[in-house]
């Protein structure tokens, strides 16, 4: 049954930007992940900036690693379908709120342990605990501990492992390590596919490996993931539908997805996609 109730580390992304300017760069990379390789005229007449701003843009990116620049344009320099977490931070922002607030609302008063991985969509999630008294939280991300690490009213454990450039996450054996040796009452983690097939994937087998020794302990697992994750299935699993407890998303997922999600015995949360006001 659906129930339709109810910053990224600065130092980290100097070239990123204002909102707008994040916006184009994620256009950029998407353009380029579609197509390869893009010219400098293209940028110009998609974006409908100017050469000289379309230049810097492709010279910001190229020295993060993300593009490889050509005589009159740019090519992709590693094939992805993940965008670093740096520019998802201003996607769907409004939706993304409304997502942690909902999942934080399922979470008992009182004290309680909860581990929270990486992503932007799990970020939101930390955010509307800030004001909570009694929680002690367990997370791999840079993001989330830089964000609520300093609150006297929180207990902020953080795991040791390797970064993921792209999602400033700690992976790898000693974060596996760090999430095995706690127990915890619930698990909230963001997904790049969730589907009733394909159970809960990202795009690295690393944070999946992760993600997995994370939820292992857990009494309670709940996943966050905008409309567009849902009915996705990408490389590599980390929990079959089986294994979630509760579903938190937008009113933008595909309706029979979500059902049936919801008959294999998953708790599906449904946010309006747009508030009652502007977001």
């Amino acid at each position: 049954m659906v129930d339709d109730s109810a910053s990224a580390l600065a130092s980290a992304s100097p070239a990123s930007g204002s909102g707008k300017r994040s916006r184009r760069m994620l256009a950029i990379l998407e353009l380029l992940t579609d197509q390869g390789a893009v010219t400098l005229q293209d940028l110009v007449t998609t974006l409908g900036v100017s050469p000289a701003t379309a230049r810097r843009d492709l010279a910001d990116l190229e020295q993060q690693g993300l593009l490889a620049r050509t005589h009159g344009g740019a090519r992709i320099a590693v094939p992805t379908s993940e965008i670093p977490v740096r520019l998802r931070e201003g996607q769907s922002r409004g939706v993304k709120q409304r997502i942690g607030r909902a999942a934080a609302a399922l979470l008992p008063d009182g004290p309680f342990a909860v581990a929270i991985g990486g992503g932007t969509t799990a970020a939101s999630v930390a955010r509307s605990l800030v004001f909570r008294n009694g929680l002690t939280i367990v997370t791999n991300s840079l993001t989330t501990a830089s964000e609520i690490g300093a609150r006297p009213n929180l207990r902020v454990v953080m795991t040791g492992g390797t970064i993921r450039p792209h999602s400033f996450e700690l992976v790898g054996v000693l974060a596996e390590n760090a999430f095995a040796a706690m127990n915890v009452g619930a698990a909230i983690v963001g997904m790049d596919g969730v589907s009733a097939v394909g159970g809960a994937t990202t795009h690295d087998e690393t944070e999946a490996r992760t993600n997995a020794a994370m939820i292992g302990n857990a009494q309670r697992t709940i996943v966050v993931a905008d409309s567009s994750k849902i009915g996705r299935t990408t490389l590599a699993p980390v929990v079959g539908m089986r294994g979630v407890h509760d579903l938190v998303t937008d009113d933008g997922a595909d309706p029979e997805e979500l059902e049936r999600i919801a008959d294999v015995g998953v708790r599906v949360h449904v946010v309006e996609r747009r508030s009652r006001a502007t977001d």
